[in-house]
């Protein structure tokens, strides 16, 4: 296995926050007042993780096609329409209520780490990505449990 570079994966813990303090809003109500007081309610709980996740869909659709970017032929045409996948999954399938969202949101990133897996076989994603992608996919989805349970 080869190492994930340390700025990767601290910035990639980083873009997992929204997550973890949307999960933790769920459960503290101080979370909540010191979100309402400093942030407003947009926030917390369901909010920050559905907004941020539909977010961060789109955001890995950009990352894809810039994979992408290192075929050629069939392979990069494939890529392509590979890459804009996550972010039509997020802007069809994400809305209605908290719930139906969080579980669209859920499959949308397991499905996202389908297509890391094929990018990265394809030789177009980094040794480390997939070291990195399962245990960022693991974190997300861990916390938009907490919004389906």
């Amino acid at each position: 296995m080869t190492q994930i570079p340390r700025s990767a994966l601290l910035l990639g813990l980083a873009g997992v926050l929204p997550f973890i303090w949307g999960a933790l809003t769920l459960y503290s109500d101080s979370a909540v007042a010191l979100t309402l007081e400093t942030l407003g309610p947009r926030f917390i709980g369901p909010y920050v993780q559905l907004s941020y996740g539909t977010v961060i869909l789109a955001f890995m659709s950009g990352v894809l096609w810039g994979f992408s970017t290192k075929a050629d032929g069939p392979m990069a045409a494939t890529g392509y329409a590979l890459s804009v996948l996550p972010a039509l999954w997020a802007f069809f399938m994400v809305g209605g209520g908290p719930v139906s969202a969080a579980i669209n949101l859920i499959v949308g990133f397991i499905a996202l780490l389908g297509l890391d897996f094929t990018f990265w076989r394809w030789g177009l994603a980094p040794a480390w990505w997939m070291q990195l992608r399962v245990l960022l996919t693991t974190l997300v989805v861990a916390c938009l449990l907490t919004v389906v349970i």
